[in-house]
């Protein structure tokens, strides 16, 4: 497969918010952003078992739908702050669709739009 039709997508990363940049279609060779995903985290509640359930389906969910933006992905660079990425990671290897997509990683401080959309752009140049 050329690298041009590659399928390449970039994300910035924390444990509530998150960025997708990718190629708004086929045709194209440059990257956007494709879209944002919010994760609210876990609300209170009086259980720690069922505060700690919530937080997982929350982040399963944040994950999900950071990957809808992500069809059949080939490479994945996942940058941002904290250890969520680490946790990403580990949830596209275990998921079916991403077994084989090759990720990458690094730490980064929140950026603008544009900033990530010329940082991922770099990642694959």
């Amino acid at each position: 497969m050329s690298l041009k039709n590659r399928k390449q997508f970039g994300v910035w990363m924390d444990t509530h918010h998150a960025t997708i940049v990718g190629h708004a279609d086929a045709t194209t060779e440059e990257f956007s952003v494709l879209g944002h995903a919010s994760n609210a985290g876990a609300g209170g509640n009086s259980s720690e078992h069922t505060m700690q359930n919530q937080e997982r389906t929350r982040q399963s969910r944040f994950f999900r739908e950071i990957t809808s933006h992500m069809p059949n992905a080939d490479e994945i660079h996942v940058t941002g702050t904290g250890t969520v990425q680490e946790q990403f990671i580990h949830y596209l290897a275990e998921t079916p669709q991403f077994k084989n997509t090759v990720t990458r990683e690094c730490t980064s401080n929140k950026m603008s739009d544009e900033k990530l959309v010329e940082f991922i752009s770099g990642k694959f140049s």
